[in-house]
């Protein structure tokens, strides 16, 4: 089976393009409003926006990408309590999979991301750890997804090229 929203019409862009971006908008949102601090505020608003935006331009059903924004723009500040809120990027997970339009037993992969947010809790205490607490969780999720991606029964996207005969 390929990638369950390669079958959906796109108004504009290609999946490809529109995935990559959307991802790196959305993680890199939630990173660079981390940077924000009580003298530098525009982290807060140049963050949220990204990670919104990435969210709204991911190749999916239409709702289930508006569905998605509000908890997940919660979620992005919750963490800037530090590393004992890393539990709640159980919030994104559970959307990367509504948004890939991942079958419900693949859920089940959000274990890991709650475990490791309950070690990143007892490891990393300080705010200044944030950010190799992070580092760690996006490996976890990342791991996480590709799992889910198995139990999906989602194969390897190959490339469509026809071989050159020159």
């Amino acid at each position: 089976m390929a990638e369950p929203t390669m079958a959906l019409p796109l108004r504009w862009g290609t999946w490809q393009g529109r995935s990559i971006a959307g991802a790196a908008l959305i993680v890199g949102g939630m990173i660079g409003l981390q940077a924000a601090s009580t003298t530098f505020l525009l982290p807060l608003i140049t963050g949220t926006v990204a990670h919104v935006v990435g969210w709204w331009i991911m190749p999916a059903a239409g709702w289930r990408r508006h569905v998605v924004v509000f908890p997940c723009g919660v979620q992005i500040w919750l963490i800037l309590t530090g590393p004992q809120s890393m539990w709640t990027l159980i919030v994104p997970y559970l959307a990367w999979l509504l948004v890939r339009h991942r079958p419900l037993r693949s859920y089940v992969t959000g274990l890991f991301v709650i475990a490791y947010g309950v070690f990143a809790a007892s490891v990393f205490s300080e705010y200044s750890q944030l950010l190799p607490a992070l580092a760690g969780a996006m490996a976890v999720i990342a791991g996480s997804a590709l799992v889910a991606r198995k139990i999906a029964g989602v194969r390897r996207i190959h490339s469509h090229r026809t071989p050159s005969f020159r």
